[in-house]
């Protein structure tokens, strides 16, 4: 019995069945989170994207004479956002300041998003963008 007993285990041993099922067992949730984080990087790059159009968007309208209310501009900025999959988009009241070269008006929005990775969140990302603008009298 001992004989046979340690035939079936050297057998056993050499046997490669299966190893890849077990193999592809441990490498799957890396592959997983590895596919979602992708995903989620290109969410966040979206709305980079959104928020680089809604900059442009609203700094056509402020060069338009006569002046447009900033009540205006900061709407059509808010029309023309997209991306937003995940985070939360905060538009600031566009700000102008003069000064004794002319007038300027600053555009500023803020995306913040907490990416999560299935198994655990990442670290909070905060995109501030802004684009001045330099008005004409």
């Amino acid at each position: 019995m001992t004989d046979a007993w340690h035939r079936f285990r050297q057998r056993l041993r050499r046997d490669e069945n299966g190893a890849a099922v077990v193999e592809f067992a441990f490498a799957l949730p890396i592959l997983i989170m590895f596919i979602w984080g992708i995903a989620q990087l290109g969410m966040v790059m979206a709305a980079d994207a959104g928020i680089q159009n809604a900059l442009g968007e609203g700094a056509r309208m402020a060069t338009l004479f006569p002046a447009p209310a900033n009540a205006d501009v900061k709407a059509k900025m808010q029309n023309t956002l997209f991306g937003n999959f995940l985070g939360s988009y905060v538009i600031a009241d566009p700000v102008t300041t003069s000064n004794a070269t002319g007038s300027y008006t600053d555009l500023t929005i803020t995306y913040t998003v907490t990416p999560n990775f299935l198994f655990f969140n990442g670290p909070v990302i905060t995109m501030p963008r802004t684009k001045r603008v330099y008005l004409t009298t």
